[in-house]
């Protein structure tokens, strides 16, 4: 079964990265306030990156991977700047 990594910018511009085998499904629970506690306080947004990945546990890695980076690294990743990406990448402290 697929899942997906997916990159969520609540109503207060904040990120939320999180992983489902069914995005459409889980932005509607954020929606609702069935997702988690950060989205039923500062609201859910738009879904503003999905990534597929073969199963849970790669999905999941990735989730873990991509919560660790910067605001400014998520938002590279989301809107497909490469260049960014890898210029924030080597920034990072070994």
């Amino acid at each position: 079964m697929l899942f997906y990594v997916y990159i969520l910018q609540m109503n207060d511009g904040r990120l939320y990265v999180g992983h489902s085998n069914n995005p459409p499904r889980r932005h509607a629970e954020h929606e609702h306030g069935k997702g988690c506690r950060t989205t039923g306080i500062f609201g859910a947004g738009d879904i503003i990156f999905v990534e597929e990945h073969p199963d849970r546990p790669s999905a999941a890695a990735r989730e873990r991977q991509i919560k660790g980076w910067t605001r400014a690294k998520k938002l590279a990743l989301a809107t497909g700047d490469i260049t960014d990406l890898h210029e924030l990448a080597k920034r990072q402290k070994p």
